[in-house]
């Protein structure tokens, strides 16, 4: 199965037929506010996911690291510079460690330039992703965006 990811004007709109929604002032605030059904709750003056629906997200201490996404922990790095599996799914990267091309049995492919997510393939058949698969590749995807435009604002 084929999972389309779509943008429209830079953002990710849809996961297959899931819509991923955002604020009225978009131009002002690209940061989503629903995913599917689920509205995306965040800290306070932060754009720090604290929950998706009713599952909440807890964070390392004094970092951005997920320590735990409802009951699934998170494992990361022997260093924790990246994520390495979200509760059932162990996430898998290029070459260079940069960009995430596997979510368990979830191949990611990305555009030619490299940078933007443009399908998820599920070998064998099915309607659509189960809602826990759907759920840890929009954090892996969330997280992995947050850390490039960090990245990018350290370079500048």
């Amino acid at each position: 199965m084929d999972v389309e990811l779509t943008y429209h004007k830079g953002l990710l709109r849809a996961i297959g037929g899931v819509p991923v929604t955002y604020g009225r002032r978009e131009w002002l605030d690209s940061t989503p506010r629903a995913l599917g059904p689920w509205p995306l709750e965040y800290q306070r003056f932060s754009s720090t996911l604290r929950a998706v629906g009713s599952v909440g997200i807890t964070y390392r201490r004094w970092s951005g690291q997920p320590l735990a996404v409802g009951e699934w922990s998170c494992e990361h790095s022997k260093f924790g510079g990246s994520l390495r599996r979200i509760g059932p799914y162990e996430l898998r990267y290029d070459r260079l460690g940069s960009r995430v091309c596997a979510v368990g049995p979830l191949e990611i492919s990305y555009d030619r330039g490299g940078s933007r997510p443009i399908r998820a393939r599920l070998h064998g058949e099915g309607e659509s992703l189960p809602d826990d698969l759907l759920l840890a590749l929009f954090l892996v995807l969330f997280w992995q965006k947050q850390s490039w435009e960090a990245s990018a604002r350290a370079r500048s």
